[in-house]
């Protein structure tokens, strides 16, 4: 994985989504370690730290939410963690327990066996494997391309809706109590509910984090402010019993290494039909979830990734997620920040949190029991409120209005719907907005200035090249979606011009492909601009494209002769004279 040059601030920065790099030529690995920057090391190190003191009760939460014991949520950050890192694209994309995924885990287990049993986690093992499956299947057809149709406009308001979610969903926590609900709002709605729930305590205790955090945040950007609270809270905890006092803790959490084994279940197919769909339900969040976010952090950082690349890694976590006992993993967005805000900028800090994991597994649930849960609930609300992007929103506002509107679509979307619903709105509203530009381009005629240089004009200001030859140039390729505007505006050009047209042109250099239906209306005008004593000829046209044509017999009814490489050769046919050059 290479870097490009970076150009500017966030919103200025590009990056490809290479489908077909040299990397996926071989067998992948380490791509996002590689290069190894040695002034980035120590930050990536403490980075991976800081990560696996914030996630680590974070996934246990997690586990609660999938109906398995809280310690499989540890399982997620070591083996998967650790193959995701190694075989992954992303250098930024950390895979872990997600709720989006623990949350359709639960509801379609629900009825099959009853919570954190053996037969519960035989399915969710089970269910791992088929999410592998289908996610490495993903990978052998390519689609990976589907990341392409999240544009940069719903990316922003997917994650600004991310982060009011994560944020609004730890306003419990950090005030000492548990809010239910069926969906975000409803959360939200009953937080505000049971306010008077608020406990002294773990508001003093969130209260102190914030402070913290903040300070130290402004001091500097380097000092590990959430690691510093963590590491602080379990000393203070342990010291001054605060359990005692009312300050609510995580609880005694079981130690040791998940065994490495199959599920313990026998596959019959109507146990397979059963759960597909579950299986299918999650492959979607985490294709669609686990694209946005790579995608939305290799544009901040102008970077290369592969989608395709990406799905192996994510197809291998699942497998590892399944044979150690665990439930399915994801692309984690608010991990993912926890990373950014550290100072993280490679896989290298994952595979330091899944060597911290094993040694927590080993030597350090105990002291982790003592950690205050709102210390937990303040840190993600804080990364929850940095992935809201109000300044890329504003930039959206001024700079595109109706795109605006679609971030903004997407953003209440994974507020109110959830973050699954919302990758799926956001990927229906890039293609809505793609389709949008292809389905009224702004085409042009050209006109040649008193430089004898050709310009372009709008379509509203009729020009011709020269008097008796008009050139048309459509921006767009041609589908059935446009062809009606290319019929209007090539029939009310060529009736309104002034002198009467021999020549007609189109010029053809923007135009990549050729539907069914597009054929059919270029042969139609050619026969409509033939009865009307005007000729039509094509310039620039593209090899692809002119195999179209041949095949639409559309060379066939114009001739062979009636294509010119150039503009220039078109108006020397037209006009055996000096004629002007691109300006």
């Amino acid at each position: 994985m290479r870097k490009v040059k970076k150009t500017g601030s966030m919103q200025n920065h590009t990056y490809r989504n290479d489908s077909t790099t040299r990397s996926e030529t071989g067998f992948p690995i380490l791509q996002g370690v590689l290069p190894v920057k040695r002034s980035q090391v120590s930050a990536d190190i403490i980075a991976g730290i800081t990560l696996a003191a914030l996630a680590i009760p974070e996934v246990m939460g997690y586990a609660k939410i999938a109906g398995a014991p809280v310690i499989t949520g540890l399982y997620t950050m070591l083996i998967p963690m650790f193959l995701f890192a190694l075989f992954g694209s992303s250098r930024h994309l950390v895979v872990g327990a997600d709720s989006a995924t623990a949350a359709i885990l639960f509801a379609g287990l629900s009825t099959m066996a009853a919570p954190a049993s053996a037969q519960w986690m035989a399915y969710a093992g089970v269910l791992a494997f088929m999410s592998a499956g289908l996610v490495l299947m993903a990978r052998v057809i390519r689609i990976g391309f589907l990341a392409d149709f999240l544009s940069r406009t719903v990316l922003v308001g997917f994650l600004t809706g991310v982060g009011v979610q994560v944020a609004f969903g730890e306003i419990p926590g950090m005030l000492g109590f548990t809010a239910h609900g069926h969906g975000p709002v409803e959360t939200i709605i009953n937080t505000f509910r049971q306010i008077n729930q608020a406990s002294f305590y773990d508001l003093a205790v969130s209260g102190a984090v914030l402070l913290t955090i903040i300070v130290t945040s402004k001091i500097s950007k380097k000092i590990p402010g959430a690691l510093i609270t963590v590491i602080g809270s379990i000393a203070v905890s342990s010291m001054f019993h605060l359990r005692q006092h009312g300050v609510h803790v995580l609880g005694v959490i079981p130690s040791g290494l998940p065994a490495i084994a199959f599920p313990d279940i026998r596959l019959k197919w109507d146990l397979i039909e059963r759960l597909l769909p579950i299986a299918f339900s999650m492959f979607v969040v985490i294709l669609a979830q686990s694209a946005a976010t790579s995608r939305a952090y290799a544009a901040r950082h102008n970077e290369r990734f592969s989608q395709n690349i990406d799905l192996l890694g994510l197809s291998l976590a699942n497998i590892g997620a399944g044979l150690s006992g665990t439930f399915t993993v994801n692309g984690s967005p608010t991990k993912t920040q926890m990373v950014e805000t550290a100072g993280g900028l490679s896989q290298l800090s994952q595979i330091t949190t899944s060597f911290f994991v094993f040694l927590v597994l080993l030597f350090l649930t105990a002291p982790l029991s003592y950690m205050p849960s709102a210390v937990l609930s303040t840190v993600v609300f804080l990364i929850g409120i940095e992935l809201i992007d109000i300044r890329g929103m504003r930039r959206i506002f001024f700079e595109r209005p109706w795109e605006f509107w679609v971030a903004l679509i997407t953003t209440l979307a994974v507020i109110l719907a959830g973050v699954g619903q919302g990758i799926i709105t956001a990927m229906f509203l890039s293609i809505v907005a793609h389709t949008r530009h292809g389905y009224r381009p702004k085409n042009a005629v050209i006109k040649a200035d008193e430089k004898e240089r050709f310009r372009p004009v709008p379509v509203s200001s009729p020009e011709q090249l020269a008097p008796g030859l008009m050139v048309y140039r459509f921006t767009h390729s041609l589908y059935y979606a446009n062809t009606e505007q290319l019929s209007r505006e090539v029939m009310e050009l060529a009736g309104g011009a002034r002198p009467k047209l021999h020549w007609f042109c189109i010029a053809a250099g923007a135009i990549d492909d050729v539907d069914f239906s597009a054929a059919e209306t270029l042969r139609s005008i050619a026969n409509e601009l033939k009865d009307r004593g005007i000729r039509l000829v094509m310039s620039d046209v593209s090899e692809h494209v002119r195999e179209e044509l041949d095949r639409s017999l559309l060379t066939e009814l114009i001739g062979k002769e009636s294509y010119y490489v150039t503009l220039t050769d078109v108006l020397r046919a037209y006009r055996p004279k000096k004629a002007p050059k691109w300006g």
